[in-house]
């Protein structure tokens, strides 16, 4: 298994993008495309956009992001477009990305690393807590976990 981050690896930004607008196409493409490509160069430690490989097949991907299109942006750094291929779920993959997530916000200076989300009992099993509600632009809310790092 290994963990690429496109700010360390430029060279495969075309490759994430195209893999991110593949696990999530609801999302306009134009919002990866930007993100991804101005990521490499910012002057910040954030974003980071991350690929999970597996023999060189492309099986899952996340991002560390500033804000995730949430009312609390007081918060931050956070997790988001965490995926996982199907016929890859149920062998625990998200935790090595969620390692060398909070491996990196640690790094970073961060304390916690929060996510946004619907799933309730998912991001528990990886010691996430909820500490509350958000709301989105789009009118809609999420649960907001945080994880100390």
């Amino acid at each position: 298994m290994k963990i690429l981050s496109v700010r360390e690896h430029p060279e495969q930004k075309d490759r994430t993008i195209k893999y991110f607008l593949k696990c999530w196409s609801d999302v306009l493409p134009i919002i990866y495309e930007d993100c991804i490509t101005h990521s490499i160069s910012a002057r910040d430690h954030l974003p980071q956009w991350y690929l999970l490989e597996k023999k060189g097949e492309m099986i899952g991907c996340a991002g560390l992001i500033t804000n995730d299109f949430i009312s609390r942006q007081d918060l931050y750094p956070w997790l988001a477009a965490l995926f996982i291929e199907e016929e890859h779920r149920g062998n625990g993959y998200p935790s090595l990305l969620f390692d060398r997530i909070k491996s990196d916000t640690k790094r970073f200076g961060y304390k916690y690393l929060y996510l946004c989300t619907e799933h309730v009992g998912y991001y528990e099993k990886y010691g996430f807590s909820y500490i509350g509600n958000g709301y989105h632009p789009w009118g809609e809310h999420s649960r907001i976990y945080k994880i100390k790092v």
